[in-house]
């Protein structure tokens, strides 16, 4: 499979593209305290370049001080700042790649902790998601930031980059002034259509003006809010042609704002890939110029088809080139079965950074952010013994075989991937057992030895000791101590996903953390009635993480009950006694399912100890949590056993 189209070159004004893959601005945290790219940064970026990406567009850099997103930004509001930013141009050039980065203002969307004042933005209308008390902008300080861009633009071409992308998408300040969702101004830059455009395009005119015809601009856009009293795909088509005419070259069509229902802006799993497409092909219809597109495509097969429909110039593959730096050469190559998919499941990118306010990096790739360490090869050759073949058992063999360990894997189950066997049935997440297959093939190369229905015991520990061991045994489910849990009719989640149960309509499930909430979507797929009852007051699910939001949404336009603060007294034959509100229920159930947690099963650990074999606990064996907990942990195993 060639892929003619994405391998073929393009221009975007003067910048000469060697093919038309992107890699799009993606927040890391990984810049210094002084706002200034951290070797971390610079390895980071160019890592992504050397796997054969056209164009890298770096995260965002905050054109004033103000307009900070988070603490470490990347800043470019002073001269100061660009001998440290020409090292990022400087480093994907050596790769063979393009440079640009995107210049910023996040407006309402930030703190004052992180700007050192209170957010500015057109109307004083807190952000949605942040609710934070914002300021709204005088004209004089429009005039400023709008100033701001273009100096910013300016230092960016003096310090190497080959274009800059203004940031006009995701809720940010550009995007709020374009929408009527978050403008409620009354003078020119406010009320009607045009005037809500007027501070867009006076930032591209004041881009244009200090680079000078020659130099590419981009622009990144929602190409559509998707929000109640937000502006419309029809809007930024009306737009486009503006945009172009005030100086743009080029249109990164994004969509969505960060109080889009779902976070459609960084889909997850629930979107079907390239869901964006038609917005970019409006848009590229309207504008006459480059368009990027963009929106959960990972697949290289999926943007050549694009490219070769007109439905975009260029393709950007966002969380991809986390999950795989070089998935552009090995698809260039035609080695596909080489390639490590990202899933969309964002536990380790967007909801880490933004959620748990660490840096990014991914699930299914802990070397990503890592870069700068890198994995070191043993100076003293050893045989290791990884028990357990789940996620975190194969994360620590993969990188223990790569670092030149003598590694033999032993499962005691007769298929390989621990708990993903189960994880990988619910509607949208049959993709996770891609990493599993895909590690598999790995190891193969690797020549490392998978013995499957082998369970180790202390004998054999002791009959013949490896030099260490990884224990990723996992964990066991547990149930409360409930008048007839042990019932006929009521099984475990995991027993019920994976087929080992005769599936009966009204279903009862017991907790409403992830694994209950995907086995309820994974029962209502298959026609059956669900109610889950949970002891929480509140969902352990956040709707606010995108998986979460499409969990709830689907369960409950199904038909699916939650019943929430409520504790189970017994089950009886096809009954299940509930307390709620102080009210004994009752909720019929031809079947019950505990999706109650688990416990871990690192029994071996008091064995090791004994015979005096070095040993790491890791994923499930350590403490029952996320698929993110686990690779990592393996990973970390092996780097430093």
């Amino acid at each position: 499979m060639k892929l003619g189209n994405l391998f073929s070159p393009i221009e975007i004004s003067s910048m000469k593209l060697k093919n038309r893959a992107v890699m799009p601005p993606m927040g890391t945290g990984y810049g210094n305290a002084d706002n200034t790219p951290s070797e971390r940064l610079i390895t980071y970026l160019s890592r992504r370049a050397r796997g054969g990406t056209g164009l890298i567009i770096t995260e965002i850099c905050a054109v004033d001080p103000r307009g900070k997103g988070f603490p470490n930004e990347l800043g470019g509001w002073s001269d100061e700042f660009i001998p440290s930013l020409a090292k990022i141009p400087e480093a994907i050039h050596r790769e063979g790649s393009m440079a640009a980065i995107q210049l910023h203002h996040a407006g309402r969307e930030t703190f004052a902790s992180a700007t050192g004042a209170i957010p500015e933005a057109p109307s004083a209308i807190p952000s949605v998601i942040l609710n934070q008390p914002c300021e709204e902008m005088s004209l004089a300080r429009i005039a400023s930031v709008i100033d701001a861009f273009g100096k910013a633009a300016l230092r960016m071409k003096k310090a190497g980059f080959d274009a800059v992308e203004i940031h006009g998408a995701h809720g940010y300040l550009l995007t709020q002034f374009l929408s009527p969702f978050s403008n409620h101004r009354t003078d020119r830059y406010g009320g009607s259509d045009e005037n809500r455009s007027r501070f867009v395009l006076e930032v591209i005119e004041a881009v244009r003006s200090e680079v000078g015809s020659g130099f590419p601009v981009i622009i990144r856009v929602s190409a559509d809010e998707l929000i109640r009293g937000g502006y419309d795909l029809e809007f930024m088509k009306w737009l486009a042609p503006q945009l172009v005419s005030a100086g743009v070259d080029a249109i990164h069509a994004s969509v969505g704002v960060y109080s889009t229902p779902g976070n459609l802006s960084i889909a997850s799993m629930d979107t079907d890939p390239a869901f964006n497409l038609f917005r970019a092909r409006a848009i590229k219809d309207a504008a006459g110029v480059p368009v990027i597109a963009v929106g959960r495509i990972n697949d290289p097969i999926i943007a050549d088809k694009a490219i070769a429909d007109g439905d975009a110039d260029l393709v950007s593959f966002g969380r991809q080139h986390l999950t795989d730096p070089d998935f552009i050469n090995k698809a260039r190559d035609g080695k596909f079965e080489d390639i490590r998919w990202c899933v969309a499941c964002n536990q380790g990118c967007i909801e880490r950074l933004s959620f748990e306010m660490k840096s990014a990096t991914c699930t299914f790739n802990p070397e990503c952010g890592r870069e700068y360490i890198g994995l070191q090869k043993t100076q003293t050759p050893k045989k290791i013994w990884v028990i357990g073949a789940g996620p975190a058992g194969l994360s620590a063999a993969m990188y223990a075989a790569q670092r030149g360990y003598d590694v033999e894997v032993f499962e005691k189950e007769s298929v390989p991937g621990g708990q993903i066997q189960s994880a990988s049935k619910p509607p949208h997440k049959n993709t996770f057992m891609d990493w599993v297959d895909w590690s598999l093939r790995q190891l193969k190369k690797q020549d490392v030895k998978i013995h499957y229905e082998q369970e180790i015991t202390a004998k054999k520990l002791q009959d013949n000791p490896p030099d260490a061991v990884i224990l990723a045994s996992g964990a066991y489910p547990v149930s409360a101590p409930i008048e007839g849990i042990d019932g006929d009719n009521v099984f475990d989640a995991r027993d019920v996903l994976e087929g080992k149960a005769e599936l009966c309509s009204p279903a009862v499930i017991l907790g409403a953390g992830y694994v209950g909430m995907e086995t309820a979507d994974f029962l209502i797929a298959r026609g059956i009635d669900v109610a889950v009852i949970e002891m929480l007051a509140y969902p352990p699910v956040a709707k606010i993480a995108a998986h979460g939001y499409w969990l709830h949404k689907r369960i409950r336009q199904a038909g699916g009950r939650m019943m929430f603060g409520a504790t189970v007294n017994s089950i009886e034959n096809t009954e299940v006694h509930y307390t709620q509100n102080n009210e004994q229920r009752t909720e019929p159930a031809a079947m019950v399912i505990t999706a109650m947690g688990a416990r871990s099963d690192n029994f071996l650990e008091e064995f090791l100890k004994d015979l005096g074999i070095p040993y790491r606990t890791v994923g499930d064996a350590r403490s029952p949590r996320r698929l993110f907990e686990a690779i990592h942990e393996g990973y970390r195993a092996a780097s430093e056993i």
